[in-house]
């Protein structure tokens, strides 16, 4: 069913999956200390990464509450232009790749004074890791997993930046629980215009339809 036929009194099941997850808070009792970054609408709050540093990107668009990102030469992305927490935080990203192979969510945060991303299906679509961690990348480091993803299938990434550890699921599979203590995070130098916070994809077509942050110091 559309969610175009939400009636007045009723709303089926699939209505309520397909919209954003903006309206999570009514839907699912979702914690007020959420702080939902994409409206579902607009790209309010958000710059494409344009051309000089991106070249050859793919068209960036919001179209039925999803944002987006179209396959590029190589790299396509946004970068959040609001407050972003440093440290002491939560993020959960909604994304599903709908065309290609590769990285659909690649996502750069902060890590403290350092910055670092995670990387979904990337290397020819099954690696998944933090790039970098002590400058080795996620093909190679102790983050290192392998893991198929379908296309046109919604992935739940929910990503915990403590003073202590990095941590990242998957829907419900925990996949990365690194302590921070002695190591070194980085970007590579064509990921810095997504920083403090962006998402990318790699030569393939991602949609995301729901991305919040939670501050975990309150």
């Amino acid at each position: 069913m559309s969610c175009r036929k939400l009636s007045v009194t009723v709303v089926s099941l699939s209505c309520l999956f397909c919209l954003s997850c903006m309206f999570s808070s009514e839907i699912a009792g979702d914690d007020p200390s959420w702080r939902h970054l994409f409206d579902g609408k607009t790209l309010k709050g958000w710059e494409v990464v344009g051309d000089n540093d991106f070249p050859g990107r793919g068209q960036i668009k919001v179209e039925k509450g999803n944002l987006v990102i179209g396959t590029g030469a190589e790299m396509t992305g946004v970068r959040y232009t609001g407050a972003f927490p440093r440290s002491n935080y939560e993020v959960v990203i909604e994304a599903m790749r709908q065309d290609g192979f590769d990285f659909f969510c690649g996502t750069v945060f902060p890590v403290g004074a350092e910055y670092c991303s995670f990387i979904n299906g990337g290397w020819g679509d099954t690696v998944v890791g933090l790039s970098n961690v002590n400058d080795m990348p996620a093909v190679s480091n102790e983050t290192t997993k392998t893991i198929g993803f379908e296309n046109n299938k919604w992935y739940r990434f929910r990503l915990r930046v403590t003073d202590a550890k990095i941590q990242v699921w998957i829907d419900k599979d925990k996949v990365i629980d690194l302590p921070r203590k002695d190591r070194r995070f980085t970007i590579r130098a064509i990921q810095e215009p997504q920083r403090p916070f962006g998402i990318a994809t790699w030569c393939c077509q991602g949609a995301l339809r729901c991305i919040k942050v939670r501050d975990l110091s309150k």
